[in-house]
C-alpha cells in the first residue's frame, strides 16, 4: 500500500461500513478496500477458528483460508444479514467441515437438528452463566464443538437467534432446539464434573 494519504483509499474509508467499503471493493478493485475488511475481522476469524479448532497454527492457517473464501466470494454478499454474520457463518463451517474431515466425527451433530424433538429440561440462561469462568472452560471443552460453538454464538457473541440461523442456515426453531439441548448438555457434564 502507498503512503501517500490522497492515493490510500483506507485513509478515507476507515470510518465507513462494511457495506460502503464491499461496495468500493467491487466497483475499484482496490485491495485496500479488502485489506481494510481484513482488518477489521481477521482478529475475530482468528479467535473463533482457535476456539474451535484448539490449535494455533491450525487457526492461523483457517483464517488465511477463510479470508481467500471471503475474496473469491465477495460479489456473493447479498446484504440479507450483517456482513459479520456472514463473516461468521463461512468461519463456523470451515472449521466445522474440517473437524469432520479430520477427527472423521461424522455425527458432530448427531442429527439433532434433523430428528423430531425429544423432551429436554430446559436449563435456564442464569444457571449456565453462574458457572465460574474456568469450569465453563472445562465444561465448554467437554461437550461436542457444534454444542459449544452454538453456545458461543448466543452467549459470547451475543447473536440473536434470527442471525444464528442465518448463520447455520437453519429454522429459528431448530436453533433453539439446538441451544437447549446444548444447554442441557453443559449443565449435565458440569454436575458430572464439579457436583
Amino acid at each position: 500500500m502507498q503512503d501517500d494519504p490522497k492515493r490510500n483509499p483506507i485513509t478515507s474509508t476507515s470510518l465507513r461500513s462494511d457495506s460502503e467499503v464491499i461496495k468500493l471493493y467491487l466497483s475499484t478493485r482496490e485491495t485496500a478496500y479488502f485489506s481494510l475488511l481484513y482488518n477489521r475481522y481477521a482478529g475475530k476469524v482468528f479467535s473463533k477458528c482457535i476456539s474451535m479448532l484448539k490449535d494455533e497454527g491450525l487457526a492461523q492457517d483457517a483464517t488465511q483460508d477463510i479470508f481467500i473464501k471471503i475474496y473469491s466470494n465477495l460479489a456473493k454478499f447479498s446484504e440479507k444479514s450483517k456482513f459479520s454474520t456472514w463473516i461468521y457463518s463461512i468461519t463456523y463451517n470451515y472449521c466445522i467441515d474440517f473437524l469432520r474431515r479430520k477427527k472423521k466425527e461424522k455425527n458432530l451433530f448427531t442429527g439433532e437438528m434433523d430428528n423430531p424433538p425429544d423432551i429436554v429440561e430446559e436449563v435456564e440462561d442464569h444457571e449456565l452463566l453462574q458457572i465460574e469462568l474456568k469450569k465453563l472452560k472445562v465444561v465448554l471443552n467437554k461437550i461436542p464443538v457444534g454444542d459449544k460453538a452454538i453456545l458461543m454464538m448466543k452467549y459470547q457473541e451475543e447473536m440473536s437467534i434470527k442471525e444464528i440461523a442465518e448463520a447455520l442456515d437453519k429454522t429459528e426453531s431448530a436453533v433453539k432446539m439446538k441451544i437447549k439441548r446444548a444447554k442441557a448438555k453443559a449443565m449435565s457434564v458440569y454436575k458430572d464434573l464439579f457436583n
